[in-house]
Protein backbone atom coordinates (compact mmCIF):
# COMPACT_ATOMS: atom_id res chain seq x y z
CA UNK A 1 0.00 0.00 0.00
CA UNK A 2 1.40 3.38 -0.99
CA UNK A 3 1.65 6.09 1.64
CA UNK A 4 2.84 3.81 4.45
CA UNK A 5 6.20 5.59 4.56
CA UNK A 6 4.62 9.00 5.15
CA UNK A 7 2.34 7.56 7.84
CA UNK A 8 5.35 6.05 9.64
CA UNK A 9 7.34 9.29 9.25
CA UNK A 10 4.47 11.41 10.56
CA UNK A 11 3.99 9.08 13.52
CA UNK A 12 7.72 9.22 14.34
CA UNK A 13 7.65 13.03 14.34
CA UNK A 14 4.64 13.07 16.65
CA UNK A 15 6.32 10.58 18.98
CA UNK A 16 9.61 12.50 18.97
CA UNK A 17 7.81 15.79 19.57
CA UNK A 18 5.76 14.45 22.48
CA UNK A 19 8.84 12.87 24.06
CA UNK A 20 10.68 16.18 23.69
CA UNK A 21 7.85 18.11 25.35
CA UNK A 22 7.95 15.67 28.28
CA UNK A 23 11.72 16.10 28.54
CA UNK A 24 11.33 19.88 28.43
CA UNK A 25 9.72 19.90 31.85
CA UNK A 26 12.66 18.03 33.34
CA UNK A 27 15.44 20.33 32.12
CA UNK A 28 16.40 23.87 33.03
CA UNK A 29 16.22 26.90 30.74
CA UNK A 30 20.01 26.96 30.56
CA UNK A 31 20.11 23.37 29.31
CA UNK A 32 17.30 24.13 26.83
CA UNK A 33 19.41 26.95 25.37
CA UNK A 34 22.38 24.61 25.10
CA UNK A 35 20.21 22.02 23.35
CA UNK A 36 19.05 24.62 20.80
CA UNK A 37 22.67 25.48 20.02
CA UNK A 38 23.63 21.79 19.86
CA UNK A 39 20.73 21.10 17.50
CA UNK A 40 21.70 24.10 15.39
CA UNK A 41 25.29 22.89 15.05
CA UNK A 42 24.07 19.40 14.11
CA UNK A 43 21.70 20.81 11.48
CA UNK A 44 24.50 23.03 10.15
CA UNK A 45 26.78 20.08 9.54
CA UNK A 46 23.99 17.95 8.07
CA UNK A 47 23.52 20.75 5.55
CA UNK A 48 27.26 21.16 4.94
CA UNK A 49 27.73 17.43 4.44
CA UNK A 50 24.89 17.19 1.94
CA UNK A 51 26.09 20.25 0.02
CA UNK A 52 29.72 19.15 -0.21
CA UNK A 53 28.64 15.71 -1.38
CA UNK A 54 27.03 17.31 -4.44
CA UNK A 55 29.60 20.06 -5.05
CA UNK A 56 32.91 18.23 -4.73
CA UNK A 57 34.33 15.71 -7.20
CA UNK A 58 37.72 14.29 -8.18
CA UNK A 59 39.10 14.99 -11.64
CA UNK A 60 42.54 13.87 -12.78
CA UNK A 61 43.49 13.16 -9.20
CA UNK A 62 42.52 16.65 -8.01
CA UNK A 63 39.64 17.66 -5.74
CA UNK A 64 37.35 20.04 -7.66
CA UNK A 65 34.11 21.83 -6.94
CA UNK A 66 31.21 22.70 -9.21
CA UNK A 67 27.60 23.83 -9.45
CA UNK A 68 28.43 27.32 -8.14
CA UNK A 69 26.62 29.09 -11.00
CA UNK A 70 23.55 26.92 -10.53
CA UNK A 71 23.46 27.70 -6.82
CA UNK A 72 23.72 31.46 -7.37
CA UNK A 73 21.09 31.62 -10.12
CA UNK A 74 18.68 29.28 -8.32
CA UNK A 75 18.96 31.10 -4.99
CA UNK A 76 18.60 34.56 -6.52
CA UNK A 77 15.53 33.66 -8.60
CA UNK A 78 14.03 31.41 -5.93
CA UNK A 79 14.46 34.01 -3.20
CA UNK A 80 12.91 36.73 -5.35
CA UNK A 81 9.84 34.60 -6.03
CA UNK A 82 9.61 33.42 -2.43
CA UNK A 83 9.89 36.97 -1.11
CA UNK A 84 7.23 38.18 -3.54
CA UNK A 85 4.86 35.44 -2.38
CA UNK A 86 6.13 35.79 1.21
CA UNK A 87 6.01 32.06 1.95
CA UNK A 88 7.43 32.62 5.44
CA UNK A 89 4.51 34.85 6.37
CA UNK A 90 1.99 32.29 5.14
CA UNK A 91 3.64 29.50 7.13
CA UNK A 92 3.64 31.74 10.19
CA UNK A 93 -0.06 32.52 9.64
CA UNK A 94 -0.76 28.81 9.58
CA UNK A 95 1.35 28.44 12.72
CA UNK A 96 -0.59 31.25 14.39
CA UNK A 97 -3.85 29.50 13.51
CA UNK A 98 -2.52 26.24 14.99
CA UNK A 99 -1.36 28.12 18.06
CA UNK A 100 -4.84 29.54 18.57
CA UNK A 101 -6.68 26.29 17.81
CA UNK A 102 -4.51 24.36 20.28
CA UNK A 103 -4.88 27.08 22.91
CA UNK A 104 -1.15 27.82 23.09
CA UNK A 105 -1.45 31.60 22.75
CA UNK A 106 0.88 32.18 25.71
CA UNK A 107 3.66 30.01 24.28
CA UNK A 108 6.13 32.54 22.85
CA UNK A 109 8.30 29.81 21.30
CA UNK A 110 5.46 28.04 19.49
CA UNK A 111 5.96 29.81 16.16
CA UNK A 112 9.74 29.46 16.00
CA UNK A 113 9.49 25.81 17.02
CA UNK A 114 6.87 25.04 14.39
CA UNK A 115 8.55 26.87 11.50
CA UNK A 116 12.13 25.74 12.23
CA UNK A 117 11.23 22.10 12.79
CA UNK A 118 8.93 21.99 9.76
CA UNK A 119 11.73 23.22 7.52
CA UNK A 120 14.25 20.73 8.92
CA UNK A 121 12.00 17.68 8.44
CA UNK A 122 10.42 18.73 5.12
CA UNK A 123 13.37 20.15 3.19
CA UNK A 124 15.72 17.49 1.91
CA UNK A 125 16.26 14.89 -0.75
CA UNK A 126 15.20 12.02 1.53
CA UNK A 127 11.68 13.44 1.79
CA UNK A 128 11.31 13.79 -1.98
CA UNK A 129 13.04 10.60 -3.12
CA UNK A 130 11.51 8.52 -0.31
CA UNK A 131 8.00 9.72 -1.14
CA UNK A 132 8.54 8.96 -4.85
CA UNK A 133 9.78 5.43 -4.09
CA UNK A 134 6.77 4.89 -1.85
CA UNK A 135 4.37 6.15 -4.51
CA UNK A 136 5.86 4.20 -7.42
CA UNK A 137 6.83 0.87 -5.90
CA UNK A 138 5.47 0.88 -2.34
CA UNK A 139 9.08 0.95 -1.12
CA UNK A 140 9.06 2.97 2.09
CA UNK A 141 12.47 1.90 3.40
CA UNK A 142 14.03 5.34 2.82
CA UNK A 143 11.18 7.08 4.62
CA UNK A 144 11.56 4.67 7.56
CA UNK A 145 15.23 5.68 7.80
CA UNK A 146 14.16 9.34 7.63
CA UNK A 147 11.53 8.69 10.31
CA UNK A 148 14.20 7.46 12.73
CA UNK A 149 16.34 10.55 12.09
CA UNK A 150 13.33 12.86 12.37
CA UNK A 151 12.24 11.28 15.66
CA UNK A 152 15.61 12.07 17.24
CA UNK A 153 15.89 15.58 15.74
CA UNK A 154 12.31 16.58 16.63
CA UNK A 155 12.67 15.18 20.14
CA UNK A 156 15.74 17.35 20.77
CA UNK A 157 14.16 20.41 19.17
CA UNK A 158 10.90 19.98 21.11
CA UNK A 159 12.86 19.64 24.36
CA UNK A 160 14.37 23.05 23.71
CA UNK A 161 11.68 24.85 21.68
CA UNK A 162 8.42 23.46 23.00
CA UNK A 163 5.09 22.23 21.66
CA UNK A 164 5.27 23.97 18.29
CA UNK A 165 7.73 21.34 17.09
CA UNK A 166 5.12 18.57 17.46
CA UNK A 167 2.94 20.16 14.79
CA UNK A 168 5.68 19.91 12.15
CA UNK A 169 4.07 16.50 11.52
CA UNK A 170 1.30 18.31 9.59
CA UNK A 171 3.41 19.85 6.77
CA UNK A 172 5.41 16.60 6.51
CA UNK A 173 2.22 14.61 6.03
CA UNK A 174 0.92 17.08 3.43
CA UNK A 175 4.23 17.48 1.57
CA UNK A 176 5.31 13.85 1.40
CA UNK A 177 1.76 12.62 0.92
CA UNK A 178 1.28 14.89 -2.10
CA UNK A 179 4.57 13.76 -3.66
CA UNK A 180 3.63 10.11 -3.07
CA UNK A 181 0.31 10.59 -4.86
CA UNK A 182 1.95 12.46 -7.77
CA UNK A 183 5.04 10.21 -7.85
CA UNK A 184 4.56 8.84 -11.36
CA UNK A 185 4.46 12.39 -12.75
CA UNK A 186 7.33 13.78 -10.63
CA UNK A 187 9.78 10.89 -10.93
CA UNK A 188 10.83 11.51 -14.58
CA UNK A 189 11.74 15.10 -13.66
CA UNK A 190 14.09 14.11 -10.84
CA UNK A 191 16.67 11.98 -12.59
CA UNK A 192 20.43 12.52 -12.75
CA UNK A 193 21.51 16.14 -12.58
CA UNK A 194 18.08 17.37 -11.49
CA UNK A 195 18.22 15.17 -8.38
CA UNK A 196 21.77 16.33 -7.66
CA UNK A 197 20.73 19.98 -7.95
CA UNK A 198 17.75 19.40 -5.66
CA UNK A 199 19.93 17.70 -3.04
CA UNK A 200 22.51 20.49 -3.15
CA UNK A 201 20.10 23.40 -2.79
CA UNK A 202 18.03 21.57 -0.15
CA UNK A 203 21.20 20.94 1.88
CA UNK A 204 22.10 24.63 1.73
CA UNK A 205 18.60 25.50 2.97
CA UNK A 206 19.06 23.07 5.87
CA UNK A 207 22.36 24.82 6.63
CA UNK A 208 20.45 28.14 6.79
CA UNK A 209 18.00 26.63 9.28
CA UNK A 210 20.99 25.73 11.44
CA UNK A 211 22.20 29.33 11.32
CA UNK A 212 18.79 30.51 12.54
CA UNK A 213 18.83 28.04 15.41
CA UNK A 214 22.23 29.21 16.59
CA UNK A 215 22.10 32.96 15.93
CA UNK A 216 18.37 33.67 16.03
CA UNK A 217 16.10 34.20 13.06
CA UNK A 218 18.41 36.01 10.65
CA UNK A 219 17.40 34.27 7.40
CA UNK A 220 13.89 33.84 6.00
CA UNK A 221 14.53 30.28 4.89
CA UNK A 222 10.94 29.58 3.85
CA UNK A 223 11.11 32.44 1.35
CA UNK A 224 14.02 30.63 -0.31
CA UNK A 225 12.10 27.39 -0.87
CA UNK A 226 11.38 28.09 -4.58
CA UNK A 227 15.17 27.76 -5.03
CA UNK A 228 14.68 23.99 -5.19
CA UNK A 229 12.30 24.33 -8.14
CA UNK A 230 14.72 26.56 -10.05
CA UNK A 231 17.56 24.13 -9.32
CA UNK A 232 15.60 21.33 -10.98
CA UNK A 233 14.69 23.54 -13.94
CA UNK A 234 18.34 24.54 -14.32
CA UNK A 235 19.29 20.88 -14.87
CA UNK A 236 17.15 20.82 -18.02
CA UNK A 237 18.06 24.19 -19.50
CA UNK A 238 21.81 24.24 -18.72
CA UNK A 239 22.68 21.85 -21.63
CA UNK A 240 21.15 24.42 -24.00
CA UNK A 241 23.88 26.97 -23.23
Amino acid sequence: MIGVGTIINTGAILAGGLLGVLLEKAITEKIQDTLIKATGISVLFIGIGGALQEMLFIENGRLMSGNGVMVIISFVLGSLIGEAIDIEEKIEQFGAWLKKMTKNENDKRFMDGFVSTSLVVCVGAMAVVGAIQDGLWGDYSLLVAKAILDLIIVMIMAASMGKGCVFSAIPVALFQGTITILARYIQPLLMGQAMSNLSLTASILIFCVGINLIFGKTIKVANMLPTILFAVIFAFISPLF
